[in-house]
């Protein structure tokens, strides 16, 4: 949990420190992450929580551009509604750095969605946190913030 706490607060002082360098670190781990990056993309135009639930930590929180909290269940449960569902998504700008058991996504995401019968057409910016766990990536935490034009 030790070192959870740490590689959060060392993710955190990367991404919100202006003077960060950007570190892509081993090429293997730059390549599983965006690849699952843009496998979260065909599986929310697929409805496909499975991924989701393999993917998020047990204890995952994703913070929201609509002012909210999710947790793994929430967001499975969200996924699941019939209200919900992915019109159009694209995510580009990807940039991972690795920290190794650890590791930062940050990316851009345009989507069009409607959520719990509610209409979103927007574009955000997102920091996702993955750790190894049992040798497989998992994200642990996820924000996703308007962008400021």
């Amino acid at each position: 949990m030790k070192s959870l706490a740490v590689c959060l607060l060392l993710a955190f002082c990367v991404v919100s420190s202006s003077a960060a360098v950007a570190v892509s670190g081993d090429d293997n781990t730059v390549a599983a992450i965006t690849k699952l990056e843009n496998d979260a993309v065909k599986a929310d135009m697929a409805v496909d929580s499975s991924f989701y639930d393999k993917l998020l930590a047990d204890d995952w929180t994703g913070g929201t551009s609509r002012g909210t909290f999710d947790t793994k269940q929430s967001f499975l449960a969200d996924m699941k509604d019939p209200k919900s569902k992915m019109n159009s998504e694209k995510v580009s700008d990807i940039k991972v750095r690795s920290y190794g058991d650890a590791a930062v996504a940050t990316y851009t995401n345009t989507y069009d969605a409607m959520m719990k019968g509610k209409h979103y057409a927007r574009t955000v910016v997102c920091t996702d946190f993955f750790q190894k766990q049992g040798g497989d990536w998992k994200q642990i935490a996820n924000h996703c913030s308007m962008g400021v034009k």
